[in-house]
């Protein structure tokens, strides 16, 4: 499919991220935003870190930096975007209405062939799109932050989503180098945010209630549960941890899982608790001040980077 169009609609961090994955696949990727003055700075900005990629010998496909510069566009208008496109991927701002606004306006231009999916990490496809004529050709693509660097894409159909689109999208997907899951069904919050949230509320029940530190509660994870983590989930590892697999592990320590389970409490409403909150931000920003956040991301970034060639190495 490289080659073929591919049209975004939104020009911020994740817009350019899925630019540069569909570029670096070979498409053909135009940059929506309705101000010529973003759209300019996006591509400049492509272009920077495009090069800065290729640079540190991190730049995904076959493709030069300039190559696959040369393949993406911009433009101010959605019929423009929307012509002629395989795929469009939504990327604007996390507002209700304003998704709807825009499905509304993309619903009379989407061609019979194109697949509408959403960045989104909010909304379910069913929101914006249960009164629109083209709602079988939408769904959500959900990236994880930031896009480029973690494979993961998560597919949520609507109800009325046709399995043809979801396919299409996961094997798109695929063509780009990403690692798509399926949800057979949508429900709030996707599978990756209900599981994440799971952990940052018992994490944060930890530190509230001053059982350990912050640092100490992160590096649970960075140390411990997500060495294993990068490597296979959650379920694998209980699998691996018991002579007799997964069942066996269960039939041992279920018992202990929902006694344990049984403490948890009710969920904190983490905005609202001042006091906890002032405390955690507090131990944070010990860890890495504000002013170093950027330079902790690069880290990050980098680390991710070679993370992902190690895993190549595994099935």
């Amino acid at each position: 499919m490289g080659g073929q169009k591919i049209g975004i609609v939104g020009s911020g961090l994740i817009g350019r991220a899925w630019a540069m994955l569909f570029a670096s696949a070979g498409y053909r990727v135009q940059l929506y935003d309705i101000l010529e003055s973003q759209v300019t700075t996006a591509l400049d900005g492509l272009r920077e870190e495009l090069q800065q990629l290729e640079a540190k010998g991190a730049l995904r496909g076959k493709l030069t930096a300039a190559a696959q510069y040369e393949l993406i566009s911009g433009c101010t208008q959605l019929k423009e975007l929307v012509q002629d496109a395989l795929h469009i991927q939504e990327c604007v701002p996390e507002q209700l209405q304003l998704k709807r606004s825009l499905y509304a306006q993309l619903d009379v231009l989407l061609e019979p062939q194109t697949v509408l999916a959403s960045s989104t990490s909010t909304f379910m496809p069913s929101l914006y799109s249960e009164s629109l004529e083209r709602r079988s050709q939408m769904l959500v693509a959900h990236p994880l932050n930031p896009p480029y660097f973690i494979p993961l894409v998560e597919l949520v159909p609507a109800p009325w989503t046709t399995e043809e689109a979801v396919e299409r999208t996961r094997q798109l997907m695929l063509a780009l180098g990403q690692r798509p899951v399926v949800l057979r069904r949508e429900i709030q919050g996707f599978a990756t945010n209900r599981i994440q949230y799971a952990i940052l509320n018992e994490v944060w029940r930890l530190v509230s209630a001053g059982i350990i530190s912050v640092a100490d509660a992160d590096r649970v994870l960075s140390d411990g549960l997500g060495m294993r983590y990068a490597l296979m989930g959650s379920l694998e590892t209980v699998h691996l941890n018991a002579p007799g697999g997964i069942a066996d592990y269960f039939q041992r320590f279920g018992g202990e899982i929902a006694a344990v389970s049984a403490t948890y409490g009710p969920t904190p409403d983490m905005g609202a608790e001042a006091e906890s909150l002032a405390e955690i931000a507090r131990q944070c920003e010990q860890l890495v001040p504000l002013e170093a956040l950027q330079a902790r991301r690069a880290a990050r970034d980098e680390f991710l980077t070679r993370l992902a060639e190690l895993k190549r190495q595994f099935p």
